[in-house]
Order: C-alpha cells, then sequence, then structure tokens
C-alpha cells in the first residue's frame, strides 16, 4: 500500500525531510523523501543506546537494578531519567527517584557503565549488539550515547520493527521497555512543559495521556518513541500496529510542534482506513 499521508513532509519548512512507516511484521507499509540520507538523529540516539543496555542486560553484562551513575541510582533510573542527574551536566540535581529529569549526562553515563562492564567502548558495543545484526549499515554513533547517531530512514524503520517483533530481546524485555517506570513520576518533557505524571520506560518516552504531545491526538496511549532536537522522531503505535520515522535538517522549534501531530495523525487515519 502506498502511504499518501507520508507526503505532507513535502510542506514541512525544512530543507530535507524523509519518512518511513513499517508495519509490526517487518513490512515497509511506505517510505517519502530520501529513505538512505543520513541525518544527525540527536534524541532519536537514545532508543537505540537503549536497546543496546537491554542487550548487555540479557547476556549478563549488567543488572538493571544495579548500582550506576550517581550514588543511591541504578541502570534502570538513568535509562527512565530518574537518576537525578542534570540535563546536560554531570551533576546531581535531585535525590534519585525523586523526579523524572530528562538527562543526557545519564546516558553519557550509562554508556560509561556499560563500556566498563563488557570491555567494550559503547560506539562499538553498540555496533555490535543492535547495529550489525539488524544490517543499520548506515547508522554511527560518534561521541555521546544520549545523542550522537547518525542515520537514515531506511535504517530506523529496521529497527522499529525489531522493537515491534523483537528477535535480539526477549519480548518480556521489551514489553518492560515500553512499561511505565517509577510511575507517577512528574517531571518537564522538553519543549511542551511540566507533565504530571511525565511516564517514561527504559529508554522510551510513552505517550500516556500527555498534553500537549508530539505526537498525534489520535495516537494510543500505549504509543512510545522518542523525538530529536535536530528535528527527528520514531514513534511505535502497539494499537495500530506499525511505527513511523520522520528525520529533517532543521532543529526542533515551533515549526514541529504545529505539523509533527497533524503529520501523525493522517498516517494513523490512512492506516484504520485500509
Amino acid at each position: 500500500m502506498s502511504l499518501s499521508s507520508l507526503h505532507q513532509i513535502e510542506n514541512w519548512p525544512v530543507p530535507t525531510a524523509a519518512a518511513g512507516v513499517v508495519r509490526a511484521d517487518g513490512v515497509v507499509l511506505g517510505t517519502h523523501g530520501p529513505a538512505g540520507h543520513r541525518f544527525p538523529l540527536a534524541s532519536v540516539t537514545k532508543p537505540l543506546a537503549a536497546y543496546a543496555a537491554l542487550v548487555a542486560y540479557e547476556e549478563g553484562a549488567i543488572d538493571l537494578d544495579e548500582p550506576a551513575g550517581p550514588p543511591g541510582a541504578t541502570v534502570r533510573q538513568l535509562l527512565a531519567h530518574t537518576s537525578g542527574l542534570a540535563f546536560d551536566e554531570h551533576r546531581v540535581m535531585a535525590p534519585p527517584g525523586d523526579r523524572r529529569l530528562y538527562s543526557n549526562a545519564g546516558f553519557e553515563q550509562l554508556g560509561d557503565h556499560i563500556a566498563k562492564a563488557t570491555d567494550i567502548p559503547f560506539p562499538e558495543y553498540l555496533r555490535q549488539a543492535v547495529l550489525e545484526p539488524l544490517g543499520m549499515t548506515d547508522t554511527t554513533l560518534d561521541g555521546s550515547p544520549a545523542k550522537d547517531a547518525t542515520s537514515t530512514v531506511a535504517d530506523l524503520l529496521r529497527f522499529a520493527a525489531e522493537v515491534q517483533i523483537p528477535r535480539l530481546l526477549d519480548p518480556r524485555t521489551v514489553l518492560e521497555a515500553m512499561t511505565v517506570q517509577f510511575p507517577g513520576t512528574k517531571g518537564v518533557l522538553r519543549g511542551y512543559g511540566h507533565q504530571n505524571p511525565n511516564d517514561w520506560g527504559l529508554g522510551f518516552e510513552i505517550r500516556d495521556a500527555k498534553s500537549p504531545h508530539w505526537t498525534g491526538s489520535s495516537s494510543s496511549p500505549r504509543t512510545f518513541g522518542h523525538f530529536g532536537q535536530s528535528g527527528t522522531f520514531l514513534w511505535i503505535d502497539p494499537d495500530a500496529g506499525a511505527a513511523c520515522v520522520a528525520l529533517t535538517d532543521r532543529d526542533f522549534g515551533p515549526w514541529a510542534v504545529e505539523v509533527w501531530p497533524a503529520f501523525t495523525d493522517g498516517v494513523l487515519a490512512q492506516l484504520r482506513s485500509a
């Protein structure tokens, strides 16, 4: 099926954009724009890093509830942004578990923790654990596990298919990743203000009843994913049985707040009518 709803990206105020949708069974329903163009992902890096962390957990290299990051924090809290670390600084802002403080520093400490546990630099561990097995040959991590990956729509559709029907992980582990961790925790969703609760899984943000939000008004509460400050997003809607990726080369801002929800609603409407 051809998804004409993807053509909305032609009207976005960005120099370059590409988008695609993949079903849970791995069938790509459509792409639009240069699906092989490599874009900086910004924080859409985090779901990739989180998936690698879950591979390390299943391999027995780490445990989700072992100490990691600042004193009193755990691997699980680093993944769920409840470690208390500041956004972009390696300093403690709150006791672990107190509130949802979205933290690049937390993911950097997570990457360091996994590198020490496996004796493999984290970018290389990500390549071996996730990118290579999934055939994501155009994806690289050149720096921070929080924000420095570069990828393509084609590669991220491979990743989104994996998350929907896992081959690299036990499905129960992925279910945990898309389940709210530390329910009832409030915090700020960057770009969208205070949310109470501000629900997250393990490396994935969970939509639930958040408003405003970067997904659509018709997105199911179970929708999970991530967006990036480089103008990128990946969402997976289990109720729709599909995932969507959109990558651009214009930083997130009011333009994205305006066009992304309508785009998602258009994609979901077309999926449901089919």
